[in-house]
């Protein structure tokens, strides 16, 4: 198996080492030959090369079985970017276009033992386990734009094929959780919206065997909140999916334990990444929860290797952890990321 590493910015090195040091033992463990090439990304491209996804980095990434990122972004390349420099997004929106990575996978699990960590009652939050299928190459973050001063715009398109091949990728996911799919949009006010709508009704018309429910994205927000339980597998556009998995990390614990699957057309590579960003504040001090990274490999080894076993492993282990008392510092614990890798190769 042949895995790109883009490390990235802030804290993405850090947490991306820790990810493939436990994704080189379970590999080790389960007989699979793993080979990986470490790329510049994000704003470390920037600083090297002056783009955020050179045509070498592309290239590695489209070759290999699977790529496994850190984060990007930063304040710096932030203030950059008002005097015309790239921003570090722009190469992660390019490498998602240029992969086809349609469907976003985030799952939200509140672990045993994490039940004081969620702001939520543990009466709310308990069972807690959702998976959110965010549409990744639509909608306002690839339409049309005009910067400006005083007037801007974002163009949020949609079409029936961006939408269905979402669609069934959220049914399927259903079909093998509880058989639910929450479908969320504002069908109220957006066209788009509507045009969602009425594909994933007629998506649904092959999978009678999974029930099937839409909701207001203003309504789902607030559900979150009040009873994230009730839900299994919830499918929704771009900008929506980027809110809604942020809001849930939050719900069962941290965004620091969240990881994520970019995925594109059967056979293609996959993208996996936690869903943080690359928190530079606490760059370099050695305390950045390395969870959502671990996960994101083994979501690799499930996805774009068909690993199950190994990849189940690795979700054990940081199971087991944290049910044994591993708290890193957003958890509201001591342990260092260092702590947090030692804890999951002993589970492991």
């Amino acid at each position: 198996m042949k895995v790109v590493i883009l490390p990235g910015d802030g804290i993405g090195p850090e947490v991306c080492e820790t990810a493939v040091t436990v994704l080189r033992a379970a590999c080790a463990s389960s007989n699979i030959a793993l080979d990986t090439e470490e790329h510049a990304f994000g704003g470390a491209a920037i600083d090297q090369y002056g783009d955020p996804l050179p045509p070498a980095t592309l290239e590695a990434c489209l070759g290999a079985d699977a790529v496994l990122l850190g984060a990007v972004g930063g304040p710096r390349y932030d203030e950059a970017a008002k005097k015309g420099a790239p921003r570090p997004e722009a190469g992660l929106l390019a490498l998602r276009r240029e992969m086809g990575l349609f469907a976003n996978l985030r799952p939200s699990r509140l672990f045993e033992g994490l039940e004081e960590a969620s702001p939520l009652r543990k009466s709310v939050v308990a069972d807690t386990d959702i998976l959110v299928v965010r549409e990744l190459t639509g909608g306002l973050y690839f339409g049309e734009r005009e910067e400006g001063s005083d007037r801007a715009l974002d163009r949020l398109p949609y079409s029936r094929e961006e939408v269905e091949r979402v669609a069934r990728t959220a049914f399927e996911a259903a079909r093998g959780r509880k058989g639910l799919l929450t479908s969320v949009d504002k069908a109220n006010v957006l066209a788009t919206s509507r045009l969602w709508r009425g594909v994933v009704e007629d998506v649904h018309k092959s999978y009678p065997d999974v029930r099937l429910e839409h909701v207001l994205v203003d309504a789902m927000a607030m559900h979150l909140v009040t009873h994230p339980s009730r839900f299994d597998v919830v499918v929704t556009e771009n900008l929506f999916g980027d809110i809604l998995s942020d809001e849930l990390s939050a719900v069962v614990g941290s965004i620091g334990l969240a990881p994520s699957a970019s995925l594109g057309e059967a056979g293609k590579p996959g993208l996996y990444e936690p869903i943080h960003g690359s928190a530079p504040d606490i760059a370099g001090l050695g305390i950045a929860n390395p969870i959502g990274a671990i996960l994101s490999a083994a979501m690799l080894l499930r996805h774009s290797a068909g690993e199950e076993t190994a990849a189940a492993s690795i979700e054990a282990a940081v199971a087991w952890c944290l049910a044994d008392g591993l708290r890193t510092h957003d958890l509201g614990g001591s342990a260092s990321t260092k702590d947090a890798l030692d804890a999951v190769l002993s589970a492991l």
